[in-house]
C-alpha cells in the first residue's frame, strides 16, 4: 500500500493541475472580456493572451484530430502504477472530476471547443493584447 501511495498522491496533483489549466481556459477568456470593460490593462498583457491563446488552440487541436488529452493519459498511468483502475474515485478525485468531466460524444466537445476557440479569436481583435507595462503602478 505505501508503494502505492506516491502515484495517488501524484496522480491526484496531475489532476488538480488540470482543473487549472481548465480553469485558466474558460477564466481567461471571462478575465479578458469582463477586464476591457472595466479598464484592467494587465488583462491585454502579451504574456497573458499568448499562455491564453497558446492553450485554446492545444484544446481545439486535440479535439479536432481525435487526441486524448496526454495530461488525462498521464493521471490515468499514475493510477494505475499506484494499484487503481484508470479514475478511482479519491475525494479529491471525485470532486474535481465532477467538475471537469464529461460524457457527450467527441463531436460535442471538438463543436464547444471550436466554438470557444472562435470567442477566443474574436476577444483577439476586438481587445488586442498590447506591448508593455501598465503606465501607472497599480495594474491598471
Amino acid at each position: 500500500m505505501k508503494a502505492e501511495l506516491p502515484y495517488q498522491l501524484l496522480a491526484d496533483a496531475v489532476l488538480l493541475a488540470h482543473f487549472g489549466v481548465a480553469l485558466f481556459v474558460v477564466a481567461g477568456l471571462v478575465l479578458v472580456i469582463v477586464g476591457n470593460l472595466l479598464a484592467w490593462r494587465w488583462v491585454n498583457g502579451l504574456w497573458f493572451r499568448v499562455a491564453h491563446l497558446a492553450a485554446v488552440v492545444v484544446v481545439v487541436g486535440e479535439s479536432w484530430i481525435g487526441l486524448t488529452c496526454p495530461v488525462t493519459t498521464l493521471e490515468s498511468w499514475l493510477r494505475m502504477q499506484g494499484g487503481a483502475a484508470p479514475y478511482r474515485q479519491t475525494f479529491v478525485e471525485y470532486w474535481v472530476q465532477r467538475l471537469l468531466f464529461y460524457e457527450a460524444p467527441p463531436w460535442v466537445f471538438a463543436s464547444a471547443y471550436t466554438l470557444f476557440g472562435l470567442l477566443v479569436v474574436l476577444a483577439w481583435w476586438y481587445f488586442p493584447p498590447r506591448l508593455g507595462k501598465p503606465r501607472n503602478g497599480n495594474g491598471t
